[in-house]
C-alpha cells in the first residue's frame, strides 16, 4: 500500500463528485419527466427504482470484476456513462427510452464506485479512514449539488438545456485520461490480489453481514429524513417550503463535514468504537428534532447529519479490512448494495405514512438508529489488516474490536 497522497485522493474524489451529481439530480428532475411524458406517480416511481438498482444494488458485480483484474478504465468510463445517460433524458421520446437512459447512467455510477474506493484505498497509507473520507466527501458533495445544478439549469434555461450537464463528466473524463499515470502505481502493486490473500473466515463474513445491516439502518434513517422532513414541515406543519429545504441542505452539509471530521477520530479511537458512538449519538439526538424550533432546529439537523454520516468512509474501510483480497466486492456491498437496500426501505415509510400519517412515519424513523446501535454492539470486528498493521512511532491508541 502506498503513502497518503492527497492529490490523487482529490482527483478520485472529484470523479466521485461528478458521478454522484447525476445520482442526486435525477429525483429533482423527476417532476419534469413526469409532465413531459404524461406519466403517473407509479410510473415515475419505477424510474427511481430502476435507477437505484442499476446504480447501487448491482455494485458488487462490478466489484467482482475489479477484484479479478485491475480495471482503471472503469473510472473514466463510469463518469462518461453517468453523464451521458443523464444528459440525454430531455431528448427521450418515450418512457422505455427514459428507462434505458436511466439504466445507462446508473451503470456508469455503479462501475465507478467499487473501482474508485479500491483505488483510493492504496493512497490512504496508515490513515485509512482519513484518506477514504477525502474520497467519500466528493460523493456527498455531488449528491448535494445535483439538485441545485439541475434545477438551476431548468429554471433559467429550460428542461431541454439539461444536456449541458454532460460537461462535468466530459471534463473529468479528459482529466483522468491525461493523469492516468498518477493512479497507475498502486494498481500495479502485488500482494493485494485474491490469489495472494488468505481466505476470509466465518467471523469475517459475520462481521461484514453485521456492518451491512448497520449501514442499512443508517441509510434508511438518512433517506427517510431527507424524504419526510419536507412532508412533515410543509404538508403537516404548514410551514415555509424554503425552511424545509434549508433543513435538508443543512442535514447534508453536516454529513459532508462529519465525513471529513469523524474519520481522523475513527483512525485514532478505532473504527468499531466510532461506529457505535455514531449510532448511539444519532439515536439520542433524533428526538430533538421534535422538541426544538427555529434556529435551534437548524443546529439539531446539522449535528444529526454530522454524527450519522460521519461513519460513511469508516464502514467502507471496515469492510475492506475484513476482505483485503476482495476490496472491490467489499466496497460494492457496502457502498452499493447496503445503501441501495436502505433506500428501498424508504418505500415502507410511504406505506406507514399512507396508513398512519406523516407524523407517525417520521417518528418511527427514530427506531432505526437504535437498532443500528444494538447491531454495532454485537459486532466483532478484528480485521487481519489492522492486527498486522505496523504501529507508528510513539504511543498507539488501542484499537476497538
Amino acid at each position: 500500500m502506498g503513502k497518503f497522497n492527497f492529490k490523487v485522493l482529490l482527483l478520485l474524489s472529484s470523479g466521485h463528485m461528478v458521478v454522484d451529481i447525476y445520482q442526486g439530480a435525477l429525483p429533482a428532475i423527476l417532476p419534469f419527466l413526469k409532465d413531459s411524458l404524461g406519466l403517473s406517480y407509479t410510473l415515475a416511481g419505477v424510474i427511481l427504482i430502476v435507477a437505484n438498482i442499476s446504480s447501487s444494488v448491482i455494485q458488487p458485480i462490478f466489484g467482482m470484476l475489479s477484484d479479478k483484474k485491475e480495471k482503471a478504465f472503469l473510472l473514466p468510463l463510469g463518469a462518461l456513462l453517468a453523464g451521458g445517460g443523464f444528459c440525454l433524458l430531455p431528448l427521450a421520446g418515450s418512457y422505455a427510452m427514459v428507462l434505458v437512459l436511466v439504466t445507462i447512467s446508473g451503470l456508469g455510477i455503479a462501475s465507478y464506485h467499487p473501482e474508485g474506493f479500491k483505488t483510493a484505498r492504496y493512497f490512504t497509507g496508515t490513515r485509512m479512514a482519513t484518506g477514504m473520507s477525502v474520497f467519500s466527501v466528493g460523493g456527498n458533495t455531488g449528491v448535494a449539488l445535483g439538485p441545485i445544478v439541475a434545477l438551476s439549469i431548468v429554471n433559467y434555461r429550460g428542461f431541454d438545456s439539461l444536456t449541458w450537464m454532460v460537461l462535468p463528466s466530459l471534463i473529468f473524463f479528459v482529466a483522468i485520461i491525461l493523469l492516468h499515470r498518477s493512479i497507475a502505481i498502486p494498481l500495479s502493486e502485488k500482494g493485494s490480489t485474491p490469489s495472494s490473500s488468505p481466505r476470509a473466515s466465518r467471523e469475517a463474513y459475520r462481521a461484514l453481514f453485521t456492518i451491512i445491516c448497520v449501514i442499512i439502518m443508517r441509510t434508511w434513517t438518512q433517506l427517510g429524513l431527507m424524504t419526510y422532513i419536507p412532508f412533515y414541515y410543509i404538508d403537516y406543519m404548514k410551514g415555509d417550503p424554503v425552511f424545509a429545504g434549508k433543513l435538508v441542505s443543512l442535514f447534508l452539509l453536516g454529513g459532508a463535514f462529519g465525513t471529513l471530521a469523524g474519520a481522523p477520530l475513527a483512525d485514532r479511537w478505532g473504527h468499531g468504537l466510532w461506529l457505535r458512538l455514531s449510532m448511539l449519538g444519532t439515536a439520542l439526538l433524533f428526538p430533538c428534532i421534535f422538541l426544538v424550533q427555529g434556529a435551534a432546529l437548524y443546529v439539531v439537523v446539522t449535528l444529526l447529519g454530522m454524527i450519522m454520516i460521519s461513519t460513511f468512509s469508516v464502514t467502507v474501510i471496515m469492510g475492506q479490512n475484513l476482505f483485503p483480497g476482495n476490496v472491490g466486492v467489499a466496497s460494492g456491498l457496502i457502498v452499493g448494495f447496503a445503501i441501495g437496500a436502505g433506500g428501498i426501505g424508504v418505500t415502507l415509510l410511504g406505506i406507514i405514512a399512507d396508513h398512519y400519517g406523516v407524523p407517525f412515519a417520521i417518528k418511527s424513523i427514530g427506531v432505526l438508529p437504535v437498532v443500528g446501535f444494538l447491531l454495532a454492539l454485537v459486532l466483532k470486528y478484528s480485521p487481519e489488516s489492522e492486527i498486522n498493521r505496523k504501529p507508528a512511532a510513539g504511543p498507539t491508541p488501542a484499537q476497538t474490536r
